[in-house]
């Protein structure tokens, strides 16, 4: 049960965000949304060092010297990965005036949606793994820090699921409507996850390299979408400061949980 809890608590967060639309009448400004990207950056490359690249150097510590070869290994299939996703799903950054990938003649929302699910995909794999880590009972991985990742990655969803929704309903979608994409770009999150879980548990000697292809997935997204729109006009130094604020929230709950 607390394996369930803990894979749908970042759609929990997603779903929350996306719920503002119901709240908030305007779209977030320029400014607040530089925060937000740089605020879920920092997150994203806090978890990617405390509770993927390290606990996979950890789990091959047999290997002596050569224990960062899974991680490193591990780092460039993630990355390669996520860029292969990038150019064969159409999709639409936020900030973009031109779709990303094959061209297709999808709505704009759609698209939009597309953007955050494929950003999305990582963090599920990366709660899955750690949950998989943890279910083993061979690793120093506790329940407590797989929680703390979770909780980690649904408070920068919070932001995120309101990212989606808040433009959908500017441009003239209905609020339950705009709710729902939102939403939905945070359901191949616990999918993600589970996979993932089912994955490990079967070829646990490579949870090491699952670690680490989460974390090289994680920095892909951050370096190619979150740093350019957080430092993107003016003012962009509020990215970077809600990019160090949300790199200490994730370090502080890794570190102090578990």
């Amino acid at each position: 049960m607390e394996i369930f809890a803990g894979i749908m608590i970042p759609f929990l967060g997603t779903s929350l965000g996306a719920a503002c639309v119901f709240l908030v009448r305007k779209d977030f400004s320029d400014t607040v949304q530089r925060a937000l990207n740089g605020f879920a950056a920092g997150v994203m490359v806090a978890a990617s060092v405390w509770s993927l690249l390290i606990p996979a150097m950890e789990q091959s510590q047999g290997m002596g010297k050569l224990s960062f070869v899974p991680a490193v290994v591990g780092f460039w299939i993630g990355a390669l990965f996520l860029l292969a996703l990038d150019h064969i799903i159409p999709h639409l950054h936020r900030s973009a005036d031109e779709a990303e990938g094959p061209k297709s003649k999808l709505k704009k929302s759609t698209m939009l949606m597309l953007a955050v699910t494929l950003h999305n995909i990582p963090e599920g794999m990366a709660v899955g793994v750690v949950f998989a880590g943890y279910m083993s009972g061979n690793t120093e991985i506790t329940i407590m820090a797989a929680l703390a990742l979770a909780i980690g990655i649904a408070i920068q969803n919070f932001p995120e699921g309101a990212i989606i929704s808040m433009p959908l309903r500017a441009e003239g979608l209905r609020k339950p409507k705009a709710f729902v994409y939102g939403m939905l770009s945070g359901a191949v999150e616990p999918v993600g996850a589970l996979l993932t879980i089912l994955a490990a548990g079967f070829i646990l000697p490579a949870l090491p390299y699952l670690l680490s292809f989460a974390a090289g997935a994680m920095i892909y997204v951050v370096v190619e979408e979150l740093i350019p729109e957080m430092t993107q006009g003016s003012h962009s130094n509020m990215g970077t400061v809600f990019f160090v604020l949300g790199f200490s929230l994730m370090m502080t709950l890794d570190v102090a949980l578990g």
